[in-house]
């Protein structure tokens, strides 16, 4: 089944591995395991996201990382820069398990994390950033949610990046965008893959 990374236990047979991988300049060790997404390095969409998203501009701010999986996006952000708040949410418990060890493991403090179904159990509404690499065979109902629901927990001023392949639909999700914030830029485009901007303006 392949969007079992996508469901909230996934019943699998555990076989912790242990690496680590620069991202926006920091080594950051990774605790990894059957039943995640990209179990063995950092995804290409992710590093595409994380290298394009300009966060070294951010110099404080509350960022959610939606759709977490172990970790790579926001704890490499927290990494960056000790002083933004970065919430990292995810329905997959066990990759919540692996972001928190490896959180720990890299005395990353300035996050929080926890279990969420897309928005369900997220209450903030002024985040300075949302960032989201979406669960593509979670099928396109989930998609569309994060990307329409995304602008009730924005503030004014604030943005959402996503990454998003041309062949998994990123036409169609920049369409969603601009209806929904009335904007979508093009960051970036590589190999395949679109960094999509969103500001909320009103």
């Amino acid at each position: 089944m392949e969007n079992y990374y996508y469901s909230k236990n996934p019943e699998v047979k555990h076989e912790e591995k242990k690496w680590d991988f620069q991202i926006l300049g920091n080594k950051i060790n990774f605790v990894t395991d059957n039943g995640v997404f990209s179990k063995t390095t950092v995804d290409y969409g992710s590093r595409a996201l994380i290298d394009n998203a300009k966060i070294e501009e951010i110099k404080t701010g509350h960022i959610l990382d939606l759709g977490c999986g172990y970790g790579p996006i926001g704890l490499g952000v927290a990494k960056q820069n000790t002083k933004l708040t970065v919430d990292m949410v995810d329905v997959n418990e066990l990759a919540l398990n692996l972001a928190k060890k490896n959180a720990e493991l890299n005395n990353i403090s300035n996050v929080n994390i926890w279990e969420s179904d897309v928005y369900t159990n997220v209450k903030y509404t002024d985040y300075d950033l949302i960032l989201s690499n979406p669960p593509i065979r979670a099928g396109k109902k989930v998609v569309s949610q994060i990307l329409i629901e995304a602008v009730n927990h924005i503030k004014i001023g604030g943005r959402l990046i996503i990454v998003i392949q041309k062949k998994q639909g990123a036409p169609s999700a920049k369409k969603t965008m601009e209806s929904v914030f009335g904007n979508c830029q093009v960051l970036a485009r590589d190999k395949g893959y679109f960094i999509l901007e969103s500001i909320k303006i009103i």
